[in-house]
């Protein structure tokens, strides 16, 4: 229980500390980015840690699969965040955190998306992942997902809600590679 985040007593507080982790590592010129995999962000205050990060020079990648008052991509607010959305055929509820940490990535799963209800009125549950060949797998699955590029929506500000261009090679689609990947663990 000493490793375990939470809600409602302690995942807000907890994010919030990585997040000013990599916002100190930002101005000092270490290595700082986030990179997180959610259903949805409304909670305000997550979205302006997310934009005081930004502002800071934190590189962010988000992926969402549902709602998100974060709004990226906005010069001098929001530039360093970059967001999509994927929608596929199977139904996927993964939250995962990974914060730079100055070269020393922080890996955390979650049951807990970034939402007012699941912060601070719901029990819910976030705890950090320490094995180095479960934390690659997480790290595979995740740049898999940013590289979709049949299902994957591009967030922007001006909510275009465009699919990314899909090249006539090289299509990926997140969900048949992570399938095909887990597949070719099991042997």
């Amino acid at each position: 229980t000493k490793h375990l985040v939470v809600s409602p007593h302690q995942t807000r507080k907890h994010f919030i500390k990585l997040i000013d982790n990599e916002i100190e590592n930002a101005k000092k010129k270490k290595p700082a980015s986030i990179f997180i995999k959610l259903n949805s962000v409304s909670s305000e205050d997550m979205a302006h840690k997310l934009y005081e990060a930004s502002k800071a020079g934190v590189k962010i990648r988000c992926i969402f699969r549902g709602l998100s008052v974060v709004v990226p991509g906005v010069e001098g607010f929001s530039e360093n965040i970059e967001a999509i959305s994927i929608v596929d055929k199977f139904l996927e509820h993964s939250r995962v955190f990974i914060f730079e940490n100055d070269g020393n990535p922080l890996y955390y799963i979650s049951s807990s998306d970034w939402m007012t209800r699941y912060l601070d009125n719901r029990v819910e549950v976030s705890c950090p992942i320490y094995d180095k060949k479960i934390q690659k797998e997480l790290s595979d699955m995740l740049e898999i997902q940013w590289a979709d590029n049949v299902k994957a929506r591009i967030i922007d500000a001006a909510q275009r809600n465009q699919h990314r261009p899909t090249p006539a090679k090289n299509k990926v689609r997140a969900q048949v590679k992570i399938y095909e990947m887990l597949k070719a663990l099991e042997h």
